[in-house]
């Protein structure tokens, strides 16, 4: 008996270690060797020892990321070492200054060896390792205090829980390793993110550091997990057990113990090797998957470090060159307030037209009420915006007030489009309309579930649909499909032939997919990708109606929140009702069973260029029917870039990080083969 709970004991540990390799090689090394599929293979294998054997389980096991208890506050970390700030330099004089600075201090001539790297636009962590296994992690707080977030660091799959042997010798591991950096969201999974939020009719984020320390921040672990969170580590803080000599010689060493670092980290002999690595990450700039405001330069010596020393918490040996934002003032001349199609209020901001970045700028979204508080944004203010990732235009602050100023915005307390009573619970930030037959409701409702993602109804425009909602014609979703020629000829703008048009487009979408009818739903959480997972478990409507919780909670890539607004909405008569009409008027598709490994399936795609035989809509649904997944940016990661005619810079990407590039008769051709 004792023999079989050492073999037990071996083969957990020995897929605890493939485990680790395995995300060692995806996330710090960008070298996967095995596929995303037979990763989830030795996850459920060990899930499955370690729920028959649950005395198998250790703290550090990859199967322990997620599973704590929702936190009712966070702890307060002293951190051993303050964790400094750093001065900024805007300019290549101010640079040239800083060096001329530290050889002063250093009494040398000679050119100062520094350390280049990319400074990060995300949320200040410390983590702590002990004996090589993850203790404490923590935000950076003050610098001195910061928040005990340990639970939710762990569900960061590039953050291990237990540090790596390099060339399997434990004495290189050290007895204490605090180490510092920063969590990020990558740009690609930010756009997934918000478009995700927006299918499920949510607010979106502003940009990804606020996304990234909010979701941090959270008090349940498991809505952290649900984020695509990621890392990136380049300062040390007391190290015990190991000496280290040099910046460049601690970013190797963690590296080798399985921890995150920037692979455009670069060693630069004097102020000029700086400043060219300025220009060269400017340019690459937008190609980054993350966002980035700047460069750091560090002296490298840590002996050097020592004897320039810090000032005001700042550090003598250290800067950061900041790039030149993407900014622009203008004046915020209205806030008004926007309903979504579940019932939420957002606060946008109409502002006086200004050109950014090549974009003519005149809304923006703020958000929510404690956002207008926090930046005290009043109407005929003049605010500073910048574009996030050259994207999403959101208020930085205010740099001038309206004369006379305007009374603080307030929330209405009752929906502007229906008369309703908004819903508004003590400590959530969320204000909702609790009419289900609000007209700025339902509007969003037909423009989502006529939309290209859902069930693609051409001709459903803004000023359509509103004179529907109006005129009383479309109370439910369903009514789309009983509309007459008379009733559109009735409308405004709509003649004979584009009635006929829009009835054409309204019977071609009776025929859909599960997918589609799902994602057009609009359920709370619930974006195209989840509802291909949701189509391929369930199969039919009545099936995934008829899920529990704990059913959803099989589903790939669904978690607690999600599984409980799903059920949410089947368990409100009013929506049941609906979705049992729609059943009855469709002819619903299931999706195709994926079968075998294929070319495409676990893959993920990157589209650039203009394809002939389809649309992008159209790839990139074949993609997902096939089990791959499409993205927005090149990386390693990548598996296929497809190059249509003009393709952009992601062409260029591919070819130089070796990714494999189809043109659009290898795409069809590879479909093909995996259908």
């Amino acid at each position: 008996m004792r023999e079989d709970s050492h073999k037990l004991a071996a083969q957990a540990e020995k897929l605890r270690d493939e485990i680790d390799r395995a995300n060692y090689r995806y996330h710090v090394l960008d070298n996967p060797e095995i596929s995303d599929a037979e990763y989830d293979q030795l996850m459920r294998r060990l899930e499955a020892l370690e729920r028959e054997h649950p005395e198998l389980a250790t703290p550090d096991s990859p199967t322990q990321r997620v599973g704590a208890a929702p936190s009712e506050k966070f702890g307060v970390v002293v951190h051993r070492r303050p964790m400094m700030s750093l001065g900024n330099a805007m300019d290549a004089e101010e640079m040239r200054e800083f060096d001329k600075r530290v050889r002063r201090l250093l009494k040398s001539d000679a050119d100062v060896e520094y350390v280049a790297e990319v400074k990060l636009d995300g949320l200040g962590i410390e983590l702590v390792y002990e004996d090589g296994r993850l203790t404490v992690g923590s935000t950076r707080g003050d610098g001195i205090n910061g928040e005990d977030v340990t639970r939710n660091i762990r569900t960061i799959k590039s953050v291990p829980l237990r540090l790596r042997c390099p060339e399997h010798n434990k004495s290189k591991i050290p007895r204490l390793l605090e180490v510092r950096g920063e969590v990020i969201i990558p740009r690609t999974g930010f756009a997934r993110l918000n478009r995700e939020r927006e299918e499920a009719g949510e607010p979106v984020f502003a940009n990804p550091r606020n996304a990234a320390a909010g979701a941090l921040r959270q008090l349940d672990p498991k809505i952290t997990a649900s984020r695509p969170l990621d890392v990136f580590l380049y300062a040390p803080g007391v190290i015990e057990g190991v000496a280290l000599k040099s910046q460049w010689e601690f970013l190797q060493a963690i590296k080798a113990l399985g921890l995150r670092v920037n692979p455009l980290s670069r060693v630069c002999r004097g102020i000029g090797a700086i400043l060219e690595y300025w220009n060269e990450i400017t340019e690459k700039r937008r190609e980054l998957d993350y966002e980035a405001d700047g460069v750091v330069a560090k002296v490298n010596s840590y002996a050097l470090q020592e004897q320039l020393g810090e000032v005001s918490r700042s550090p003598r040996w250290a800067i950061a060159y900041k790039f030149k934002a993407q900014q622009a003032e203008t004046v915020v001349e209205k806030i008004e307030v926007q309903v979504g199609r579940i019932g939420s209020l957002t606060p946008v901001g109409k502002l006086r037209p200004v050109q950014l970045a090549g974009v003519t700028i005149s809304n923006t979204s703020l958000h929510n009420l404690d956002e207008i508080r926090r930046k005290d944004i009043r109407e005929r203010d003049t605010v500073l915006i910048e574009r996030a990732g050259d994207v999403i235009p959101y208020v930085i602050r205010v740099t001038r007030q309206g004369h006379p100023r305007a009374k603080p915005f307030e929330m209405p307390t009752h929906c502007p489009e229906c008369g309703a009573a908004i819903v508004h619970e003590q400590g959530e930030v969320g204000y909702f309309c609790v009419n289900a037959n609000c007209p700025a409701r339902m509007r969003e409702s037909i423009r989502h579930f006529a939309s290209k993602g859902c069930l693609d109804i051409e001709g459903l425009g803004d000023k359509l649909v509103a004179q529907l909602v109006e005129q009383g014609l479309v109370k439910e979703l369903d009514d789309l499909f009983g509309l007459t020629g008379e009733q559109l000829a009735g409308l405004e703008r709509m003649a004979d032939k584009s009635a006929r048009n829009v009835l054409d487009a309204i019977a071609a979408a009776r025929k859909t997919s599960l997918d589609r009818f799902i994602s057009g739903l609009g359920i709370r959480h619930v974006g195209e990708h989840t509802a291909r997972q949701l189509a391929l478990k369930f199969r039919t409507m009545d099936a995934l109606a008829a899920a529990t919780e704990d059913d959803l909670l099989g589903v790939r890539d669904i978690g607690s929140e999600v599984a409980h607004s799903i059920r949410e909405y089947f368990d409100e008569p009013r929506n049941l009702k609906t979705v049992k009409r729609l059943i009855k008027i469709l002819e619903v598709e299931p999706p195709a069973q994926l079968e075998g490994r294929g070319a495409v399936r676990d893959k993920t795609f990157v589209l650039t260029g203009t394809l002939e035989s389809m649309t992008r809509e159209e790839a990139e649904r074949k993609i997902m029917a096939a089990g791959g997944r499409v993205t927005s940016s090149v990386s390693r990661k990548t598996g296929f870039v497809v190059a249509g005619a003009e393709p952009g810079s992601k062409l260029k990407k591919a070819n130089d990080l070796g990714v494999r590039v189809l043109d659009e008769k290898g795409l069809v051709s590879i479909l093909a083969r995996d259908s």
